[in-house]
This record gives structure tokens, sequence and C-alpha cells, in this order.
């Protein structure tokens, strides 16, 4: 059996995501905003990305002036996400923002809904209703934990579930047929100068850079803009869109375990299971449909056989 390398290179994508958290905690502790840090780097990941874009000499076929302002309009909910992402980890454990992020899964299910009338399975509202318990074990509302925790931390997160669900959305209908680097280095493009726009007023305090603001900001930047998309890139096409979405859930529990080992949050035993269900539900969703394609074929062929 043949092994695919495009499973390592999308579970690295996957795996480099889950340490942003660890760079954006490392930031506040050092006393810069929100502001400070989305600003640095989303230039950061601009330019890098436009490197990589040059370097790669990726073609700039397919733009037209009225999908470039969709395609950076569509890169205005990363920057959303990352803005609503780090606000939520200033008043929540890195832990609980990420599972608030996370529930970008049922909200891309219900945005499909809506807007492309694809309406959701009885296995896909399986999920969903899975997605949900775990998030009740992994928030540890049983334990209280949650009581006393600043609301808009909560308000936050949900937020940025809702921003990166767009995205998700939006990203996979516009221009689909320009170029993945290019798309992406206008996307970035796009998210920069809104983050500029709503932090304008931090941008005097940015100058002279320093040290500790570069490292932290660099940290996100590269784990969260950067290194995905390029693992990502190389490995999507090798697997199936199924097999990709299922991989890339592994964000969560490396997530999870870089805040518990290197930022010292405590993460029970009844938070793991929750954790373990959200996994097990976008499995579920996302293998489901094949596996019935599967047998329908299966059924088809031996009725084939027998006549």
């Amino acid at each position: 059996m043949r092994f695919n390398k495009g499973v390592i290179f999308i579970l690295l994508g996957a795996s480099f995501f889950g340490f942003t958290p660890i760079f954006a905690k490392m930031g506040f502790s050092y006393g810069y905003t929100l502001g400070q840090i989305n600003i640095v780097q989303m230039i950061i990941s601009s330019l890098l990305l436009w490197a990589f874009t040059l370097i790669k000499r990726s073609g700039f076929s397919g733009l037209n002036k009225k999908n470039v302002v969709q395609i950076m309009a569509t890169g205005c909910f990363i920057g959303l996400t990352s803005i609503f992402y780090y606000a939520s980890m200033q008043y929540l454990p890195a832990s609980l923002a990420i599972i608030l992020m996370f529930q970008f899964v049922w909200i891309g299910i219900i945005l499909e809904w809506i807007f492309s009338k694809v309406k959701p399975s009885p296995v896909t509202i399986l999920s969903i209703i899975l997605i949900l318990v775990g998030v009740f074990f992994a928030s540890n509302i049983l334990n209280g934990d949650i009581k006393g925790l600043p609301i808009k931390g909560i308000i936050f997160g949900i937020l940025s579930a809702f921003t990166y669900a767009g995205f998700i959305f939006f990203s996979g209908k516009v221009a689909v047929n320009v170029d993945a680097w290019t798309r992406s280095s206008l996307m970035v493009t796009g998210s920069t100068i809104l983050v500029i726009f709503i932090f304008m007023g931090d941008l005097p305090t940015i100058l002279p850079l320093e040290t500790n603001l570069l490292k932290s900001a660099l940290g996100v930047s590269l784990f969260g803009a950067v290194l995905p998309p390029l693992f990502f890139a190389v490995g999507a096409p090798l697997v199936s869109g199924g097999i990709a979405n299922i991989l890339t859930s592994i964000e969560l529990p490396i997530a999870i375990l870089s805040a518990s080992i290197i930022l010292s949050e405590t993460v029970t035993p009844l938070q793991w299971l929750g954790i373990v269900i959200i996994l097990i539900a976008i499995t579920l969703n996302e293998l489901a449909p094949n596996i019935t394609r599967l047998r329908k074929h299966q059924e088809n062929r031996n009725d084939r056989l027998n006549n």
C-alpha cells in the first residue's frame, strides 16, 4: 500500500495553526494590545505570502478588477477572525477560546443551508448535536469553571467561529480559477487593510518596533497565516476533500495540548472527553457520505452481477 504524502503535509499544516495561541498569549503577557499584535502580524503575513507568490512565480491569469475586490473582501474574514479569536484569549483561557472558535464546523453547515440551499442530512444533524454535546463537556460547565468568566470573551470566541466559517464558505466560491497562492496573498492584503483601518489609533505606537512585539507577531504570523497555507497547498491536492477536513481537525487537540503544556492551563479528563466527541462528530460528518456512496455502488454492482 502506497503512503500518501498529502496526509503528512496537511497534518503538519493543521498542527502549526494549533500553536498560534501560545504567541498571542505571549504578546499579551508583554503588555501589547490587540491592535499592535494584529497590525504587525498581518503586515508580516502579507509580505511573506507575496514573497512566496513571487518566488514561486504564481500566475495572475483570471484576475480582473471585480474579482480582485471580491478576493480582498473575502480576506477581510481572516482579519476579523484574528481580531475576535485573539480578543477572546484576552479574557478566556486559550483552551476555551479555541473550543469556541472551532464551532465554525456546524456554523459552516448552517451557512451552506441558508446560502446554497444544501439541506443538512440526518448524519450532519447528528454531527451538529454531537459537536454541541462535545462543547458542553469541553467548556467544563459541569465543574462551574465557566462561571465568572467575562461574557465578552465568550462573545468574541463565538464571533471568531462565525467569521472563520464565513471565510471558508466564501473563499470556496470566489475566483476559484485564480492561482491559490495569488488568491491567498490578495486575501491577506485585504485583511491587512481592514486591520490597519480598525486599529489605526495603534499605528503610532508600533514604531520603533520592539523585539518582543516582533517575536510575538512573527510567531502568530508564521504559525497562523503562512505555514498552514503553504503545507495545505502542497497536501490538499493529494487527498480527498473529506479526508483533508478530518485531518485539519487535529488543530483542536494540538492547540489544547499546547495550552496545557506550554501555557500551563488545566485541561480536565471531562474536557478531553468533549474534545474527542467533537472530533468524532467531524469525522462522522465527513466520512458518512463516502461510506453511503460506497455502499450504494457495491449494491448496484451486486445487482448487475446477479442479473
